[in-house]
């Protein structure tokens, strides 16, 4: 801060979420993006030959969480050549229709099939998608590698005006798994860098900022993106670019 007038902080919200459960520490889980990215750097380095990356040729392949990130997983696992693939969800199936209690103009909560759930169905001939699926232990193969997933079916109950989860007795299941994949979403930025700088972070565990500003608790810092909102799309990284540029532009000028 001493060599600059105003930083703006744009990092992004990269900090998976982990799943805390016994076996977690056995080889072959990994979070999505590590499987991700090994996957892109070899395949722009050498496509694919230098063998730096996470294969998933030949293996059972355990996707848990679905969004974008775990559809990106799929598809890349059957790219790989995979023996199968299971993507498990933590909630419900969604409705083929809008429910009554999610009208228009919220965003519909209704079944997708995207292009990884497609390319699944073609290869393997059914939806790989699991729902209502608590993980419950990451099996050692006696060699400190995974080997499977035990799960427990779940249904949703409201209590109090809030959702809960209520396990179902008798639902324990074990899966077979070479390779699990972690895509349950991001919890906010590293902190690193924000916290040498000072600056706050608000209840979302992103940095914070007053309601319409890009201004962080420290004068001079700004931020913008993810790492501000949470992980969200590059339409709202190129919006909050744009008026970071212009709150920085009015600091400097006052």
């Amino acid at each position: 801060m001493k060599q600059y007038d105003a930083v703006l902080l744009a990092t992004g919200a990269i900090l998976p979420r982990d799943l805390d459960i016994p076996g977690r520490e056995l080889n072959n889980v990994y979070f999505a993006m590590e499987f991700l990215t090994a996957h892109t750097k070899s395949l722009l380095n050498s496509t694919l030959t230098d063998n730096s990356y996470i294969n998933a040729k030949d293996k059972a392949v355990i996707v848990i969480g679905g969004g974008d990130t775990g559809t990106d997983c799929i598809a890349t696992a059957i790219r790989h050549g995979c023996k199968s693939l299971v993507n498990m969800e933590l909630l419900p199936k969604p409705p083929l229709e809008r429910d009554s209690n999610n009208p228009w103009p919220l965003w519909p909560n209704i079944l997708r099939t995207d292009y990884g759930h497609q390319e699944s169905i073609e290869r393997f001939g059914v939806d790989p998608r699991e729902y209502e699926l608590s993980s419950n232990l990451f099996v050692d193969d006696g060699d400190s590698k995974v080997s499977g997933l035990k799960t427990q079916s779940i249904k949703w109950i409201k209590k109090n005006g809030q959702w809960k989860m209520d396990f179902i007795e008798g639902t324990e299941k074990l899966w077979e798994a070479d390779l699990i994949l972690l895509a349950m979403g991001f919890t906010g930025p590293e902190k690193d860098l924000p916290d040498q700088l000072g600056v706050d972070f608000n209840q979302k565990e992103n940095i914070d900022t007053p309601l319409g500003s890009f201004a962080t608790s420290r004068s001079g810092v700004f931020t913008a993106g993810d790492c501000r909102r949470g992980q969200s799309l590059v339409v709202w990284a190129i919006n909050e670019g744009r008026g970071a540029a212009l709150a920085i532009d009015k600091y400097l000028g006052s």
